[in-house]
């Protein structure tokens, strides 16, 4: 069994404004939940990551993407070199 570092971009879903659209208000929740949960699982894990700009948007009911003149921000800013505990028997 392979093991590797798992972060919270490999286990997020992106949805650009228009696909956010044409989700039914059940999704986006679903969509949140799933989110909020897959981050809170890699907490548990004990990973020491920042919170993403994306997960901070989704626990305070914000659509999931950055509106215009908020430049190239990533919403999963502060995440790209952070690793965790290796993850196995996934």
């Amino acid at each position: 069994m392979s093991q590797g570092s798992v972060t919270f971009r490999d286990v997020a879903v992106d949805f650009s404004q228009e696909e956010w659209e044409w989700l039914q208000p059940a999704q986006r929740d679903l969509y949140r939940h799933v989110m909020l949960e897959n981050y809170d699982h890699l907490v548990s894990l004990g990973l020491t990551i920042s919170k993403p700009d994306v997960v901070s948007l989704l626990e305070q009911r914000k659509e999931p993407w950055l509106q215009r003149g908020d430049g190239r921000r990533d919403l999963f800013s502060g995440l790209g070199n952070c690793r965790g505990t290796a993850v196995t028997g996934m």
